[in-house]
């Protein structure tokens, strides 16, 4: 089970957000919304930090790097492109389908060039598979 907690973590939390990205109320900037999302956020990593560690966050940030900065930018990125994604049409259904599916391609090749991971036959089989899902799925 130690090996699956994380996974249902995320399915569950992305089954979340992406509701709440679905019903962001269209009267909002989704830039100014998000103010809203990642001061909840840091409150809440707070609490569970102070909860499950009693450590000091402040001596925690001495061991911060650029990751953590590059980080916040990707996620205002996937917030804000999530919001717009569904402002522009996609269904809850399609949209995350198409860009998970497209986003493991890109992670496929990236492991190849830059981390040094295989590309096996069954790696460009589901790379195929993913093209054939996207097509079936738009049409």
């Amino acid at each position: 089970m130690h090996l699956w907690w994380p996974i249902f973590l995320i399915v569950f939390s992305n089954v979340v957000y992406n509701i709440c990205a679905k019903i962001t109320p269209a009267k909002i900037n989704p830039l100014a919304g998000l103010t809203i999302t990642y001061v909840v956020s840091a409150i809440f990593s707070a609490m569970l930090y102070k909860f499950l560690t009693h450590g000091s966050l402040i001596e925690e940030y001495k061991n911060c790097n650029l990751s953590l900065v590059a980080f916040g930018f990707a996620l205002v990125g996937l917030e804000a492109g999530s919001i717009y994604m569904y402002r522009a049409g996609w269904n809850i259904s399609v949209g995350q389908i198409v860009h998970s599916g497209l986003l493991a391609i890109c992670l496929i090749l990236i492991g190849a060039f830059i981390y040094h991971e295989q590309i096996t036959i069954s790696k460009m089989l589901g790379i195929i598979t993913i093209f054939i899902g996207i097509y079936l799925i738009n049409r």
